[in-house]
């Protein structure tokens, strides 16, 4: 993951260099914030993928012993899911830091959670 996100950062002219005390980060700020925005939004978006799946194939699946078959509108999903973060992060003030970014992904988790919580009681009922 860390590969692919460092060709699109050097594709897009970011500086990928990383910090020799600190290999896990990066040295530039704005590198490191983005790093932490493209994790966001993988972990965000395959939960919100995996739900939908599994909601698809309860609702459609006729019989136990057929393969589960792959959406066929998982490219939207990704676009929404994509969307909700970056206007999640799009409101973060460059001033909060890392911090800021931190709190933005705990917005995001707890949010998915509960819309988890919320699908399964509607299954449920």
């Amino acid at each position: 993951m860390r590969q692919a996100f460092e060709a699109w950062a050097q594709r897009d002219g970011h500086i990928v260099r990383r910090r020799e005390d600190k290999p896990e980060e990066y040295l530039v700020y704005e590198t490191q914030r983005r790093w932490l925005i493209w994790q966001a939004a993988l972990t965000h978006g395959s939960k919100a993928i995996e739900a939908q799946q599994a909601q698809q194939v309860q609702k459609f699946a006729p019989a136990e012993d057929k393969a589960p078959v792959m959406l066929a509108d998982e490219a939207a999903v990704r676009n929404r899911v994509l969307n909700e973060v970056l206007d999640a992060f799009s409101a973060l003030d460059e001033s909060a830091g890392v911090e800021g970014i931190v709190r933005v992904i705990q917005n995001l988790k707890k949010k998915s959670q509960s819309q988890n919580q919320s699908r399964q009681v509607e299954e449920q009922t």
